[in-house]
């Protein structure tokens, strides 16, 4: 069986990995189309990344994103359509793996859908009210076959959306199994790969665009970088880049111009796996509006302050607390957080067999074509 994996950034090829390692020592043969961010300078090339990890892009698909407006960003997802139904339609997949929400994601769905291959579908039924992610994932949901959920809750939206119990299943997130599989670096070698000497205390963050928000970049930016000003020079301030959403190229240019002025912040746009996770596990607070700081932060035992609307309504443990974007709540709670950090890290994505549960059912899949026939499954 032929099962092709469609990835557009680096944090869906950060989840899928672990799943393709584990298909990779199978009977099954694994492809890769590699597409959006991967292929950008401007976001770090991170398909660099993906061959330093073994893997061998079979087709490489490039969007043509030369701003970030919205305009822009749809444009690009029209050129994914067309970019990804070529690639599939020469690969000919029995299975198409797909993960998360993103516009590049849902054209590779949309192109598999009149192709008529089976989609199988990572991080369904998630709830995330400030982006039009949240959108794209429920309709990636309707256009999939097979649904594997992070959680018991995202399981429930799934099959509210209809789709079949035995085609549902809830076996937490790969991105767990894939920290617990990736060797960490120490200070010294994180400190290095910065180019950044840590501070005292540390603080990791990500703040991408909330793409649901008609606020221009710069003020959805501006109370997080006041607040940040405020807490002085013994506190270190390790940026990573926005992803490739409307608003992401303006962000990052404006944390470059934060940066520049202040000898106690630096920024990297991609660390890659190993140096991501390393920095989180090493930082006392992750700061900003990223998943992962849902996902993964809690098993490396580091808390995280989500801001905004982006993430709202995502399932989140008790080492997670959440602010309004307004600079007094967000400058309030970084205190808080580094003063009286929590203490419970229970993760409800699971503990890291992930890869195994979704390998394990897409191997065991006897005719990939059955599954293109859906029924609406009526709720009771």
């Amino acid at each position: 069986m032929r099962i092709c994996a469609v990835t557009g950034s680096r944090a869906d090829w950060g989840l899928l990995k672990p799943v393709l390692t584990r298909l990779q020592g199978s009977a099954a043969q694994v492809q890769l189309v590699v597409t959006g961010s991967h292929l950008d300078a401007r976001f770090g090339h991170t398909v660099d990344d993906i061959q330093a990890d073994g893997f061998t892009p079979d087709r490489r698909v490039t969007l043509g994103l030369e701003g970030d407006d919205a305009c822009a960003v749809a444009t690009a997802m029209g050129n994914a359509v067309g970019g990804i139904t070529a690639a599939l339609h020469s690969l000919q997949p029995d299975v198409l793996l797909i993960l998360g929400d993103r516009y590049e994601i849902f054209a590779a769905a949309q192109a598999a859908l009149l192709l008529r291959i089976p989609v199988a579908h990572i991080a369904g039924g998630d709830i995330t009210e400030g982006a039009y992610d949240d959108a794209i994932r429920h309709a990636i949901t309707k256009l999939s076959h097979l649904h594997f959920t992070t959680n018991a809750q995202a399981r429930r939206r799934v099959l509210q959306l209809g789709e079949a119990p035995s085609r549902v299943l809830d076996c937490g997130s790969p991105g767990i199994d894939a920290l617990l599989e990736t060797a960490r670096w120490d200070r010294q070698q994180l400190q290095r790969a910065l180019g950044f000497q840590l501070r005292q205390r540390n603080l990791a963050i990500t703040f991408h665009p909330v793409t649901l928000d008609h606020a221009e970049p710069e003020a959805q930016l501006a109370p997080l970088l006041t607040a940040l000003q405020a807490l002085g020079d013994t506190t270190g301030l390790i940026f990573s880049g926005a992803n490739a959403d409307n608003g992401g190229q303006r962000i990052n240019q404006l944390l470059q111009e934060f940066v520049r002025t202040r000898d106690n912040a630096c920024y990297c746009v991609s660390l890659g796996q190993a140096g991501y996770y390393s920095l989180v596990e090493q930082a006392d607070l992750v700061v900003g509006n990223s998943s992962s700081g849902l996902y993964e932060a809690p098993s490396l035992h580091t808390p995280t302050l989500d801001i905004g609307t982006r993430q709202q309504g995502r399932l989140r443990g008790p080492s997670v607390q959440h602010v309004p974007n307004e600079a007094d709540a967000i400058g309030r709670m970084i205190k808080l957080m580094l003063s009286h950090p929590p203490q419970d890290f229970s993760n409800p994505y699971g503990d890291g067999n992930a890869s195994r549960c979704i390998a394990d059912a897409l191997l065991a899949i006897e005719d990939p074509r059955q599954l293109l026939i859906k029924h609406f499954v009526e709720a009771h």
